[in-house]
């Protein structure tokens, strides 16, 4: 399945539906809506119970050069501590953790970090490229991304009609780090260099919850296991400023910095200081003093715009003019 699909069927979801316990007239299968908390307490105690039987391929990684060629080519394999592998290190002495709060829960979010990349950070506003297998605890598929296609990035988090991806693989691709650069071999092999490379073991609640697709089962904790390639900007407000950018307080969350108090965060919102000026207009140098582009007769006095609204300031008061209600010039 390509990536493009893949977002919109397998790691997107946004949308939960109050079920009923029984087949309706068409024979199709519904599902009751459990009470959160009770699904989280189930699913990290099954999360940890794998974690503590179950170990990573890490003696096949050379931790001593983390960057070498032969680690570009690594991928993470899971399997059970028994037998022959009696003695291997069990995932729950190498994982680390972070709490994502979520209606009233604090979710417990397990990851693996083999290495974090050398490349770009991540932000929950971003594309991403993401080589992933995604896994259900008892190691069956329900799908994957071997190869990045065209390169095309998806989105990590959903607005109106855009779509993203379940919160608990954002929150675990954040952790890591883009590659630095790719080679080509002769049959099109993509091999990409200084990558970050991990996993994340995700409860429910932070994946599908009740409306999990047939392949994965409704209140089923499921991991990914990732090589982060790439991230690209996003602009969901087409005022010219990428999204990251208008987190302004830079904590990686967008949704809370929301400059004029109108209830849209910045990153949604195309007048961010609500003075009845565009973002995007309040954008006013001018980069050619040769062309008069807006046919007064005049080419000196033109406002174009460098397609960057933030390094506008008219007034010098260190505020751009695009998050200043007191300069409302226009281009």
């Amino acid at each position: 399945m390509n990536i493009k699909n893949f977002t919109l069927s397998i790691l997107s979801l946004f949308f939960i539906t109050t079920f009923s316990c029984k087949k309706d007239d068409d024979g199709a299968t519904t599902v009751s809506i459990r009470d959160e908390a009770e699904v989280y307490n189930e699913d990290i105690e099954e999360i940890e119970d794998y974690l503590s039987t179950h170990f990573y391929n890490y003696e096949a990684f050379d931790f001593a050069n983390l960057y070498s060629a032969a680690n570009d080519n690594f991928e993470i394999k899971f399997d059970t501590i028994a037998g022959v592998n009696a003695g291997k290190t069990p995932l729950i002495n190498q994982v680390s953790d972070t709490i994502i709060k979520q209606n009233g829960v604090d979710y417990k979010l397990y990851y693996l970090e083999v290495r974090e990349g050398q490349g770009e950070k991540i932000h929950r506003l971003d594309k991403a490229s993401i080589l992933y297998n995604g896994k259900k605890l008892n190691h069956d598929t329900f799908d994957s991304a071997v190869t990045i296609g065209n390169g095309q990035p998806f989105y990590l988090t959903r607005v109106g009609q855009i779509g993203g991806v379940v919160t608990g693989f954002r929150e675990g691709v954040i952790k890591f780090k883009t590659s630095i650069s790719s080679t080509t071999a002769a049959d099109g092999a993509v091999t990409y260099q200084g990558h970050g490379i991990g996993a994340v073991f995700i409860p429910s609640g932070l994946a599908y919850f009740a409306s999990a697709p047939p392949n994965i089962g409704a209140y089923t904790p499921i991991m990914f296991s990732m090589r982060v390639i790439s991230r690209g900007d996003t602009d969901y407000d087409a005022d010219g400023i990428p999204s990251h950018i208008e987190d302004i307080d830079n904590d990686g969350d967008g949704f809370n910095n929301d400059t004029d108090g109108d209830n849209l965060p910045n990153f949604v919102d195309n007048d961010d200081d609500d003075d009845g000026v565009l973002t995007k207009d309040e954008d006013l140098e001018d980069t050619d003093l040769t062309v008069d582009s807006d046919g007064d007769g005049d080419p000196t006095n033109d406002k174009d715009g460098d397609g960057d609204p933030t390094n506008d300031d008219d007034d010098g008061d260190n505020i751009p003019n695009y998050l200043d209600p007191d300069s409302t010039e226009s281009n």
